[in-house]
């Protein structure tokens, strides 16, 4: 993969959306300075700057006002810019891998120039599409609105599927959709030809892409030193894993747990990054089916540790006998878990997820399974409206400890999955509630649909699982908000320097004992001062079974960041020797990869006496 290339895909992609999105709004007397009024109002038409729009758009037009008023200009246009940059990019993947009917970019035929998509308009059924609005489209030689319409048609149909990435389009991102989109000169020459198509058929080039969009907006705020927003914490905080290291610490965590369980099993041999133990750890997780996994990722960003995951389990079934084909479904129903606090990103590790299911089951679409990913949201509830909703619904289903968990997501976005609910199992309530019809009720509806946000994501931070594996983000107190600097010091006091080393005591909390944790973080924990709690706990708590040290260039030529990953076994092994693996003397991303493959393959070939 050209990652150049990706680089330039990126930046073109998105400052030519921003420009279009704002293009569009100005269209509709909405700037970054002014906002102008609707003058006038008639049955079929409104009158805004002296201009005349369909009144079909005044209900979109005050929608996005709204947003602006509350949010600002900016970030809403920011919002709804990656909007269409995520919808984009996946349709663009899907495309290239012959996972939709028709080509929506480009053709498939060598020569022409518009896309399939508009050469076949009448032939897409499945899009429900109005067939005379589309003869007056093409008659009136309208490509441009004819093209808008299926691609909005387009992105409806995709909701059955995928409505975490195409919820219905009937809000104010429709009214900002790009123009000129088919002028010779238009961003669809660069979905078409910066990345060759080789390379979109490769899923991690769905996390390559979203790093790169975030890099400048990343770049900025770092530049800025000073606390960072709640918005601004995903953009700051997140780094895509380079595949070896995502293989690292998958392999010798999902892996080696099964690997102990079925000491015959064949899987080592699909694992290159896999460290054959020394010695056997005792009391691990007992697993005899693979449905029995539960594998979680708790801050996922685009889901490269999912899809890797993925590709794993799906060994693990098909070694197990199961059907190929039912294989994909299994996994997502029953294996893999994936919380996050951005949305954008949240909705790519989900795609990307579905995208392995599709390549390994042709008709996957034809029955879809939704992935588990959480994406956390800020819920506020009023103490009284609790009281009166508990009153309404039944006191026996909440205890004490439930209660206090209802109010502990007000800053869901900020604090993340470090929050640690003071009630864990909350599947049986859950279903209970979620059978309540309280639509009659309007008053306590609100309060219904907050109670029930609020227990989907308790139940991904309250479980155990058998395996966590993160990448999790990195921030010291100088970048922490006063909401999050508290918090830390409250929950987190022996790693609240910094988000990546409360993430490891939280990650130890989330793993059943005898399970595993696979991490890539700063190295600092290992010697400075204020982590000295945390490796006391890490040392009394668990067992390093391998840890490898890159060189600082383990990411780009140009980026000096001083990492370690390691696995640790969720239970303490008195004299355990593991695996240590130091690359400090081989300088450059491109070798640092190489050389762990060969020293682990030197060491498995020496334990089995090759």
């Amino acid at each position: 993969m050209d990652k150049a290339k990706v680089q330039l895909f990126s930046d073109s992609l998105r400052k030519n959306l921003l420009e279009e999105t704002k293009k569009r709004a100005a269209h509709y007397g909405i700037t970054g300075k002014t906002i102008a009024m609707v003058e006038q109002e008639f049955e079929d038409s409104i009158i805004i700057g002296g201009e005349v729009y369909p009144r079909s758009i005044r209900d979109q037009r005050a929608f996005l006002v709204k947003e602006i008023e509350k949010k600002g200009y900016d970030r809403v246009i920011e919002e709804v810019t990656y909007t269409w940059f995520n919808r984009f990019v996946a349709i663009r993947f899907m495309e290239v891998n012959d996972y939709l009917p028709a080509r929506v970019f480009s053709s498939a035929s060598a020569g022409k120039t518009d896309p399939d998509i508009l050469t076949k308009a009448l032939d897409l059924t499945f899009l429900d599409i109005d067939r005379e609005h589309v003869l007056d489209l093409k008659s009136d030689g309208r490509h441009e609105e004819l093209f808008r319409y299926l691609f909005l048609r387009l992105c409806n149909y995709l909701h059955t599927t995928m409505p975490f990435l195409f919820e219905p389009i009937q809000d104010y991102s429709e009214l900002l959709f790009p123009d000129r989109l088919l002028h010779t000169d238009s961003m669809l020459g660069d979905l078409n030809t910066i990345i060759p198509e080789d390379d979109w058929k490769e899923t991690e080039i769905i996390g390559w892409i979203y790093q790169d969009y975030i890099a400048e907006k990343k770049d900025l705020l770092i530049k800025a030193k000073k606390q960072y927003t709640v918005d601004q914490i995903p953009a700051v905080t997140q780094l895509f894993t380079p595949k070896w290291i995502v293989q690292y610490m998958v392999e010798n965590s999902l892996g080696r747990l099964w690997m102990l369980n079925h000491p015959h099993s064949r899987l080592y041999e699909r694992m290159e990054v896999y460290i054959r133990p020394d010695e056997q750890e005792t009391d691990f997780l007992k697993i005899s089916s693979p449905e029995e996994l539960k594998v979680c990722d708790p801050a996922c960003g685009s889901g490269h540790i999912l899809v890797y995951a993925f590709d794993l389990l799906y060994e693990i079934y098909k070694e197990e006998g199961y059907l190929e084909q039912e294989i994909p479904e299994f996994i997502l129903t029953h294996n893999l878990y994936g919380i996050e606090i951005d949305k954008r990103a949240g909705s790519l590790a989900a795609f990307a997820l579905v995208m392995k299911a599709r390549r390994m089951d042709k008709k996957f679409f034809d029955h879809p399974v939704q992935p588990h990913i959480c994406v956390l949201e800020n819920i506020e509830l009023d103490e009284e409206d609790i009281d009166s909703y508990i009153t309404a619904v039944g006191s026996n289903l909440f205890p004490t400890d439930l209660r206090e968990t209802l109010m502990q997501f007000t800053e869901a976005e900020n604090f993340g999955s470090l929050i640690q609910p003071s009630f864990g199992d909350v599947k049986d309530i859950r279903k209970i509630l979620a059978e309540k019809n309280m639509s009659s009720n309007l008053l306590l509806f609100d309060t219904h649909q907050k109670v029930l946000k609020v227990l989907e994501q308790t139940q991904f931070l309250g479980m155990k699982y058998h395996v966590v594996v993160a990448n999790p983000p990195y921030m010291g107190g100088k970048g922490q908000n006063n909401r999050l600097k508290e918090f830390a010091k409250k929950y987190y006091p022996d790693s609240k320097s910094d988000l990546f080393a409360m993430f490891i005591e939280r990650n130890m909390d989330l793993t059943l004992k005898g399970g595993y944790i696979g991490m890539m973080t700063s190295y600092t924990w290992m010697f400075l001062s204020s982590y000295e709690k945390l490796r006391t706990r890490i040392l009394d708590d668990t067992t390093i079974i391998t840890l490898v040290r890159p060189e600082y260039h383990a990411f780009f030529e140009s980026a000096y960041v001083p990492i370690c990953s390691f696995v640790l076994y969720a239970t303490t092994l008195k004299e355990f020797k593991g695996g240590f693996i130091d690359l400090k003397d081989f300088y450059g991303a491109d070798i640092q990869g190489p050389k762990a493959l060969e020293i682990i393959k030197n060491y498995n070939s020496y334990l089995m006496g090759a």
